[in-house]
């Protein structure tokens, strides 16, 4: 540990053999039943780690199967204690910790391009404390005594089960995050799961795979199919023996999840989808806290995170101020490879995202915005971007619209407290927000006015597995961790007795 308490940042592996590219079903690997393999590509070198095989509807049928077949009364999963199912989360946490020097480099970084130091430090530590939260859970999750009615006898209570098998489709940004946050709710709830990651990034999930298994976790009760959205996906979300799909990215691939769920079984669907985010700057605000949070929150991970604060509202008191600290502070990035030290920033996932980041760029110098620092690619080889802030950016503009998904920072000026929030609330999605000022009853103001699931007071990016998390509007539906997380996860069945009057 380090003096801050942090774990300290050890030296990464490179060169390591890729063990893990096939189907995980029943606790076993199989290859895809078409043969078909697709390849996996290294953003920050452009060139192939290793094929994987790519699953489709046909190892989807055989993965609900099996976790049909796991989620059936008496089977092992289903007689086993809670305090046991608790034991085998906590597993696989401890498997987690004791490996996380080796999945910090699967967890994106060769195939996402996330740097080692926010892998370690960050995703591998909030997987750990998700994976404990939610072994704690079990002893927790109860029903509740509802009535008693007098005249004629009658108890009744409730009952909180698990749905069944749960289809679980997560993204490319934070390929062992997004699975901790979705495998465990579902298993402390007792349900079984039928797994896609990102086909940008399926090496984490193959290697928790293996994790389930050395766990002594059931056969079944956990499948990890990789494939593409198109065919592995949309067979998981039109499946009419799931029971339930949780789902992580875009808003466009969330609208076609929940019309083929109400096309096929009207299972259960919650959905973390895009965003918009709001990042308001009073000028009561501690200026250096708030252009330091301001800028993390756009330019974390390359700008590839769904809270990403990309429109950030300055008062035009201060706004030339920040603008000019904003401008210092992403002119000091490094780029590189992201398992060098020192390195700030890596590369943007693949090709298609980096092409529609330069095409938004390119919209913003045309309709009218100042580019005061970046604004192209970087380097001969691979998909960087340069750290990019525009000035002078109005609501309408496309940049100031639509998600970026990319290290672009758009800087706009506001007058007034109700102008702020008008234009902050002016967007079809809501999943999170940020307020910068000294100011409490202006802090409880606002947080109360904006229509987003999650705002931060003088922080921003603060997530952690007791705090439920997801979006208004078309930034999706349900709520992922804390207690609300869990229930997203069971069915509440209420029980109605008749007591014979001699008991009474």
């Amino acid at each position: 540990m380090s003096s801050s308490g942090k774990p300290e940042l050890p030296v990464p592996l490179t060169n390591l053999k890729i063990q893990y590219t096939k189907i995980f079903i029943n606790n076993e690997w199989h290859n895809s039943v078409s043969g078909k393999t697709f390849p996996v590509i290294n953003p920050a070198t452009e060139e192939k780690i290793c094929e994987v095989e790519e699953g489709d509807k046909e190892d989807i049928d055989k993965a609900v199967k099996a976790a049909r077949q796991a989620f059936q009364i008496g089977s092992p999963w289903r007689t086993m204690d809670a305090s046991e199912r608790g034991n085998l989360i906590n597993k696989l946490a401890d498997l987690i910790e004791r490996d996380r020097l080796l999945l910090a480099v699967n967890t994106g970084v060769n195939d996402g391009g996330k740097l080692f130091s926010n892998a370690y430090l960050m995703d591998l530590e909030g997987c750990i404390k998700t994976l404990r939260y939610c072994a704690g859970w079990l002893t927790r999750s109860r029903g509740v005594h509802t009535s008693w009615r007098q005249r004629w006898k009658l108890f009744t209570y409730t009952r909180h089960e698990p749905i069944g098998v749960c289809g679980q489709i997560i993204p490319w940004n934070f390929p062992l995050v997004m699975l901790i946050w979705k495998i465990g709710p579902a298993l402390s709830c007792g349900n079984t799961v039928v797994l896609k990651p990102a086909e940008q990034t399926p090496l984490t999930a193959a290697s928790c795979g293996i994790f389930n298994k050395r766990g002594r976790v059931p056969p079944g009760v956990v499948n990890i199919v990789p494939g593409y959205g198109p065919t592995a996906g949309a067979a998981i979300s039109s499946h009419m023996d799931v029971d339930k799909v949780a789902f992580t990215g875009s808003t466009e691939v969330g609208k076609m999840i929940k019309k083929a769920a109400g096309e096929s079984n009207l299972k259960r669907v919650t959905l973390e989808l895009g965003g918009k985010s709001p990042c308001i700057v009073f000028a009561d605000a501690d200026l250096d806290n708030a252009v330091e949070f301001a800028h993390q929150g756009v330019f974390y991970h390359q700008g590839q995170c769904c809270i990403a604060a990309s429109r950030l509202f300055v008062e035009e008191s201060i706004y030339d101020e920040f603008l000019r600290r904003s401008i210092e502070r992403a002119k000091k990035y490094v780029l590189g490879n992201p398992l060098t030290p020192g390195v700030n920033q890596g590369p943007q996932i693949d090709k298609e995202q980096y092409n529609k980041i330069l095409d938004l760029i390119e919209s913003g110098k045309k309709e009218g915005a100042k580019l005061e620092c970046g604004g192209g690619p970087w380097g001969n080889k691979g998909y960087f971007i340069q750290p990019t802030v525009f000035s002078n950016v109005t609501d309408e503009m496309r940049i100031a619209k639509e998600e970026i998904f990319g290290p672009v920072q758009q800087i706009m000026k506001f007058k007034s407290l109700d102008d702020v929030i008008k234009r902050a609330n002016n967007t079809l999605y809501g999943l999170s927000a940020g307020i910068f000022t000294k100011d409490l009853d202006k802090a409880i103001t606002v947080s109360s006015a904006l229509q987003s699931g999650t705002v931060w007071v003088n922080c921003y990016s603060v997530v952690s597995a007791q705090c439920p998390f997801g979006g208004f509007k078309m930034s999706g539906n349900g709520r992922e961790l804390g207690e609300y997380g869990f229930h997203e996860y069971t069915e509440v069945k209420t029980v109605t007795m008749k007591i014979s009057q001699k008991n009474s």
